[in-house]
C-alpha cells in the first residue's frame, strides 16, 4: 500500500471506516464460499480441501494475536482505545460492532494494510508468512518500547511507609535519624586529630549602626542633645534595658555610666555628668513600636524574613568536616550591648564591645576553600589545627575570655565528647568504693593537707560541689568552690534540728548561685573542721593547705582521668537511676510516669544546686491551670451524674439504645477523668520546678543511656523526655542503649 494510499485511509471518518472494513469482511467470505463451491463441482480431493483449509486457520490463528497485541498496544489506562501514531491522539468513543463472538475495534493505516495482506495470502502463502512473522517481531518491538515509556511517564505510587511519612511525621523522623552519620560505630582517631578535613564560610557579623530617625530624640536635664552615632549607639543598648531590672541595680547604672563615656565625644563628656539626668524615653518608645510593628508583619513579610534566615543559615549555618555536612552551633558574633552577668556580677552594665573581622582567628584545613572576610577588612590569623575543635575564636573584652564557634551538639566531636564523659563517670563507678575508702582513711592522717584533700574530697563526692579554681582578686564575682571556700562560708553544729554534727553551707557557686545547705556529717569530718578552723579569721581559707591543682593531681593518681567534675557526672547519674527505679511503678500510666522521671531529676537538680528565680509569670500560669482544673471537675460531676442517668434508663428500658448510651457516658467519665488527672499532675510538676532548673543536669550530668533505657522498658516515648534538638544531641545513646543499661 502506497504513502499516499495510506494518508487517505488515515484522515477517513469513523463511519467510513467501520462500513469499509465490514465490506472488506464480506467480500473475504464470500470468496471462500465461491472457492469452496468450485471446488466441490471440480471434484477437487478431499486431501487438498482439507490441506487448504488447515493453511487458512493457520493464518487466522496468526492474524488473531496480531489483531489483539495491535489492540492491547494502543489501550490507554482508562481502557479506552486511542490512535497514537506520529503524536496525535484519535477521538476517545468509537463504536464497537461484535461479529461471530469477537470484538473488532477501528484499526489504523496499519491495520489496514495487514487486512489486504489477508486476502492476499491465497495466492503468495510462504512469502506471507515470512513477512508476518518479521512484522510481527518489529510490531512487538514497538510495543515494548512504547510500554517502557508509558511506565516511565506514569507517576510512582508511593509505598505504605512513604505515605505514612507525608501524613504522620513520626516515622520520617526515624528515618532522619536512619540515615544520621552513626558515627559511634565507626573507628575513633587514636593520633589526637580532631578532623582530617575543614570547610566552613566563617561566622555571620551582625549589622552596623543604624543612627536613630530625627524624630527620636535623647534629653539631658530637660534638654533635647544630639548625640554621636557612637554616643547614641551605646545609649540605645541602656534604653532597649530601662523595663528591666537591671537598669535599678547601682553597680549596673555606674559601670554603663563609666563605660558610655568613654565613648563620648570631648564637648558631650563636659555636658553629660549625670545618669539621673538623662532621659531615654523616646528611645524606649520607638523600640518598643518597631518590636510591635515586627509583631504585626504581614504573613508575606514574615516568610520573606524566614525564607532569608533559612539562607543564610544553609550557607554558613553548616560546615563540611571529614566528608560529612555537619552543623555549626552558634555561627553569629553577638552583637555589641550590655553586660549582664548572672547574679550580683560586679561587671555588669559593662560595655560589650563589637567584634570585628580583624579580631577574628580562623581555623580550618589547609587544602580546604578558606572563610573569606567582608571586603576592606581581614582576618587576625588563619589557622590550620586539627588538635582542637573549634572553627572561629576571638576575646572579648569584659573579662578577656576566649569566646569560640563550635559545632552543634548533635555533632560528632560534640557527641564523641559526652560519650567519653559518661564512660569515664562509669569507670569511676567500678572504683569509687576504693576512693572512699582510702579518703575516710585520710581523716586521721598526722598530715594536715592529707586531712584537709580527704575532707574536701569527702563534700565533693557527697555534695558534688565544683572544685572551685583561683581568680585575680576583684576582677569577677566572689564565688567559690570546695577548695576555696572561706570560714566565714561555713558554720558547725554539734546538734541541729535533731541531728548530729551539722554543717551549714552558705556561698556564692558558679554564676553567682547561693549554695545554702544544712547537712549532717561524719564524726570525724566535724572534727577535722573544727581543727581547721581554729586561729583563723573569717576572711581565711578553710582549706588553707590545698588548691585545685593539688586536689587534680591527687584525683589522677587514684583513677587516670579523674576530675571533681568526674565526681559530679557519676554522683548525678547514679542518682537518677536509683530514683528512676524507687519512683516507677508499673501501674502507672504514662503522665504518671513522666511525673515520676522528672521528679527523679529534680532530685539530681537539687545535689548539683541548680536553682532558679521563679519565673514572673509563674502565680498567673498557676491560676490559669487551677482555672482550668475547676472547669474540668465540674465537667466530671456532669458527665457522672449523666452516667447515673443513663443508668437507670437502661435499667427501665432494657433496650440496646439505652445500653449504647451507658457504654457512650462511661467513656466520657473515663476521658474527663483522664484530662484532669493530667492537669493536676502538671500543676504538682509545675510547682515542684518553680525554683529548681531541671535542664542543666538533664543535658550536662545525666548519661542519656539511663532515659532512653528507662524509656524502652516503661514503654514510654522518647519524645516526653527529649525534644527534637536534644533527641539529635543524643542520637548515639538511643541507638545504643536497650532497656537493660544499666549505668
Amino acid at each position: 500500500m502506497s504513502g499516499a494510499h495510506a494518508n487517505k485511509h488515515h484522515q477517513m471518518e469513523c463511519g467510513s471506516l467501520d462500513s469499509n472494513s465490514h465490506k472488506h469482511k464480506d467480500k473475504h467470505k464470500d470468496r471462500e464460499h465461491k472457492r469452496e463451491r468450485d471446488n466441490s463441482k471440480n471434484g477437487i480431493s478431499e486431501h487438498r480441501s482439507s490441506s487448504e483449509k488447515k493453511h487458512r486457520e493457520k493464518e487466522k490463528e496468526q492474524i488473531k494475536p496480531k489483531e489483539k497485541r495491535k489492540e492491547e498496544k494502543f489501550q490507554s489506562s482508562d481502557g479506552k482505545s486511542r490512535d497514537k501514531e506520529n503524536g496525535f491522539v484519535s477521538p476517545p468513543s468509537i463504536k464497537v460492532e461484535e461479529d461471530n463472538g469477537y470484538h473488532h475495534s477501528i484499526k489504523h493505516e496499519k491495520s489496514l494494510k495487514r487486512e489486504r495482506d489477508e486476502d492476499e495470502c491465497k495466492h503468495k502463502p510462504k512469502k506471507v508468512k515470512v513477512e508476518n512473522e518479521k512484522k510481527e517481531k518489529k510490531r512487538k518491538q514497538e510495543a515494548d518500547s512504547d510500554y517502557e515509556e508509558r511506565e516511565e511517564r506514569k507517576p510512582k505510587k508511593r509505598s505504605k511507609e512513604e505515605k505514612k511519612d507525608t501524613a504522620g511525621g513520626k516515622k520520617k523522623a526515624k528515618n532522619e535519624l536512619d540515615e544520621k552519620w552513626k558515627w559511634w560505630e565507626e573507628e575513633r582517631c587514636t593520633d589526637g586529630s580532631k578532623w582530617r578535613f575543614l570547610e566552613h564560610k566563617g561566622p555571620v557579623f551582625p549589622p552596623s549602626y543604624e543612627p536613630l530617625p530625627g524624630h527620636v530624640r535623647f534629653y539631658y536635664d530637660g534638654k533635647a542633645m544630639k548625640l554621636s552615632p557612637g554616643a547614641e549607639e551605646v545609649a540605645t543598648f541602656y534604653a532597649k534595658m530601662l523595663d528591666h531590672e537591671y537598669t535599678t541595680k547601682d553597680i549596673f547604672k555606674k559601670n554603663f555610666f563609666k563605660d558610655w563615656r568613654k565613648e563620648m565625644t570631648s564637648e558631650e563628656k563636659s555636658k553629660i555628668t549625670e545618669l539621673k539626668k538623662c532621659d531615654f524615653t523616646e528611645m524606649l518608645k520607638y523600640f518598643k513600636a518597631q518590636s510591635e510593628a515586627r509583631k504585626q508583619m504581614s504573613k508575606e513579610e514574615k516568610q520573606k524574613t524566614k525564607e532569608e534566615n533559612e539562607r543564610i543559615l544553609q550557607e554558613y549555618g553548616y560546615c563540611v568536616m571529614d566528608n560529612h555536612r555537619e552543623r555549626i552551633g552558634n555561627f553569629r558574633i553577638e552583637p555589641p550591648g550590655l553586660f549582664r552577668g548572672r547574679g550580683d556580677h560586679p561587671k555588669m552594665g559593662k560595655l560589650k564591645r563589637r567584634i570585628r573581622p580583624q579580631d577574628i582567628i580562623i581555623n580550618c584545613s589547609k587544602d580546604s576553600v578558606h572563610p573569606k572576610p567582608p571586603p576592606g577588612t581581614r582576618w587576625k590569623e588563619v589557622r590550620h589545627d586539627n588538635k582542637v575543635t573549634w572553627l572561629a575564636s576571638w576575646t572579648e573584652n569584659i573579662q578577656g575570655s576566649i569566646k569560640y564557634i563550635m559545632l552543634n551538639p548533635s555533632s560528632r566531636i560534640k557527641g564523641e565528647k559526652d560519650w567519653q564523659k559518661y564512660e569515664t563517670a562509669r569507670r569511676l563507678k567500678k572504683c569509687v568504693e576504693r576512693i572512699r575508702a582510702q579518703y575516710r582513711e585520710d581523716w586521721r592522717n598526722k598530715e594536715m593537707r592529707i586531712r584537709q584533700r580527704a575532707v574536701a574530697l569527702y563534700f565533693i563526692d557527697k555534695l558534688a560541689l565544683r572544685a572551685g579554681n583561683e581568680k585575680d582578686e576583684g576582677e569577677t564575682a566572689d564565688t567559690v568552690g570546695c577548695c576555696s571556700l572561706r570560714v566565714e562560708h561555713i558554720k558547725l553544729y554539734p546538734q541541729l534540728d535533731g541531728q548530729d554534727y551539722v554543717v551549714e553551707f552558705d556561698f556564692l557557686g558558679k554564676d553567682s548561685i547561693r549554695y545554702y545547705n544544712k547537712i549532717p556529717v561524719e564524726k570525724r569530718v566535724f572534727k577535722n573542721l573544727q581543727l581547721f578552723l581554729e586561729n583563723k579569721q573569717s576572711e581565711d581559707d578553710l582549706f588553707d593547705r590545698l588548691n585545685t591543682s593539688i586536689l587534680n593531681k591527687h584525683l589522677q593518681e587514684l583513677m587516670d582521668g579523674l576530675t571533681a567534675k568526674v565526681f559530679r557526672t557519676y554522683n548525678a547519674s547514679i542518682t537518677l537511676q536509683q530514683q528512676l527505679k524507687e519512683l516507677t511503678s508499673s501501674d502507672e500510666n504514662i503522665t504518671e510516669k513522666i511525673l515520676s522521671y522528672n521528679r527523679a531529676n529534680r532530685a539530681v537538680a537539687l545535689l548539683c544546686n541548680h536553682q532558679r528565680a521563679p519565673p514572673k509569670t509563674f502565680e498567673k500560669s498557676m491560676q490559669n491551670l487551677q482555672t482550668k482544673i475547676d472547669e474540668k471537675k465540674k465537667q466530671l460531676s456532669a458527665a457522672k451524674k449523666e452516667l447515673k442517668a443513663a443508668k437507670a434508663d437502661a435499667k427501665a428500658l432494657h433496650d440496646e439504645k439505652s445500653k449504647k448510651a451507658v457504654e457512650m457516658k462511661k467513656k466520657a467519665v473515663k476521658r474527663i477523668s483522664e484530662q484532669l488527672m493530667k492537669l493536676e499532675v502538671q500543676a504538682t510538676d509545675r510547682e515542684e520546678n518553680k525554683q529548681i532548673a531541671l535542664g542543666t543536669s538533664k543535658l550536662n550530668y545525666l548519661d542519656p543511656r539511663i532515659s532512653v533505657a528507662w524509656c524502652k522498658k516503661w514503654s514510654v516515648p522518647i519524645e516526653k523526655i527529649y525534644n527534637k534538638t536534644q533527641r539529635e544531641k543524643f542520637a548515639w545513646a538511643i541507638d545504643m542503649a536497650d532497656e537493660d543499661f544499666e549505668f
